[in-house]
C-alpha cells in the first residue's frame, strides 16, 4: 500500500509518501533525501527501496524537505535540516501508530545532516552512506587517495606508458596531479563536527560506502580508518544503482531492522 500525505513544518507545507503493508512491523525507515534530490531518489532509487522493505513488512516513509520537489519553502541546506527531519519523524508516527522504534537512512549530505542532528531528534538507529564531509556543496577534486590509485592504474596499463613515453600526455598537468596525489587530504571543520555529534547517538549506527564513489573516497581520507561500523561495497555508485547495489544496500537496512 502506498499512501501520498502533508504534514506542517513551521509556516510550511511538506510532502510525504508512506509505503507499508496491512500487517506491518513495529520498526520503520525514514528515507531522508540528500541534496535537492526529491524523495523518489536518483533514478527512483528511493522508491524502490521502500517498495521491497514494504514487502518484507517495514513501513517506510520518505518525503521532500522544504524547497525541494512538492514541498513548499526555501530550502535551508543540509546543515539546516534539523526540523524538516524532526517534521518528517513526527509525521511518520502520526500515520502509523503502531510503530515502536524507527531508523533513519540518508544518502550524501542527507547522511551528514543525520550524523549532525540525528542524536537530538529521537531515532533508534542511523544508517548513513557516502556521508557529505565537505562545507561547501561542490566536489571541486578527487581526493588524494583517489588520484594515488589512478596513477597507480595507469603505471599498470602498457597503452598509459607508452603514452607517457610518447609525448602523448601533458607533463605539465600530470605535474599538478601528482603534487596532488602526494598531498595530505584537507579535512574540514565539519568533519570534526559531524564525529562530535554523532559521538552523541545511542543507537546503532552503520555506514555504507561504496569504494568508488569520489564522495565516500573523501569521507574515509578524513575518517578514522579503524571505524568498526563501517561497509563497503564495490560500487561506483553514489546512490547504489544497478541489482546487486540495491540488494546489499536493502539488506543492510533490514540488517539494522533486525538487530533492533
Amino acid at each position: 500500500m502506498r499512501c501520498h500525505l502533508t504534514f506542517p513544518c513551521g509556516p510550511d507545507t511538506l510532502v510525504g509518501t508512506l509505503d507499508m503493508e496491512a500487517a506491518t512491523g513495529s520498526t520503520g525507515v525514514l528515507l531522508v533525501s540528500g541534496g535537492r534530490e526529491i524523495r523518489s531518489g536518483s533514478w527512483g532509487g528511493q522508491a524502490r527501496i521502500a517498495v521491497r522493505l514494504a514487502a518484507a513488512g517495514v513501513p517506510v516513509f520518505r518525503y521532500d524537505r522544504r524547497g525541494v520537489g512538492e514541498s513548499e519553502g526555501t530550502d535551508p541546506g543540509f546543515q539546516h535540516t534539523r526540523e524538516d527531519i524532526t517534521a518528517a519523524l513526527a509525521a511518520f508516527r502520526a500515520a502509523v501508530p503502531t510503530l515502536r522504534r524507527v531508523i533513519a537512512f540518508g544518502n550524501c549530505d542527507a547522511a551528514a545532516a543525520l550524523m549532525l542532528h540525528g542524536s537530538e531528534i529521537g531515532f533508534d538507529g542511523l544508517v548513513l552512506a557516502n556521508p557529505w564531509t565537505l562545507e561547501t556543496e561542490e566536489a571541486d577534486a578527487a581526493p588524494p587517495a583517489a588520484l594515488r590509485r589512478r596513477y597507480l592504474a595507469k603505471l599498470a596499463n602498457p597503452r598509459e606508458v607508452f603514452r607517457l613515453l610518447t609525448g602523448g600526455v601533458n607533463l605539465a598537468k600530470l605535474g599538478r596531479g601528482l603534487r596532488q596525489a602526494a598531498s595530505a587530504p584537507v579535512k574540514s571543520s565539519l568533519v570534526d563536527t559531524l564525529a562530535t555529534s554523532l559521538a552523541r547517538f545511542s543507537g546503532p549506527v552503520t555506514i555504507l560506502l561504496a569504494t568508488g564513489d569520489r564522495t565516500a573516497q573523501m569521507f574515509e581520507a578524513v575518517w578514522s580508518k579503524d571505524d568498526p561500523r563501517i561497509r563497503h561495497h564495490a560500487s561506483s555508485g553514489h546512490s547504489f544503482a544497478g541489482e546487486d547495489a540495491q540488494d546489499w544496500l536493502c539488506e543492510r537496512l533490514l540488517e539494522v531492522v533486525r538487530v533492533l
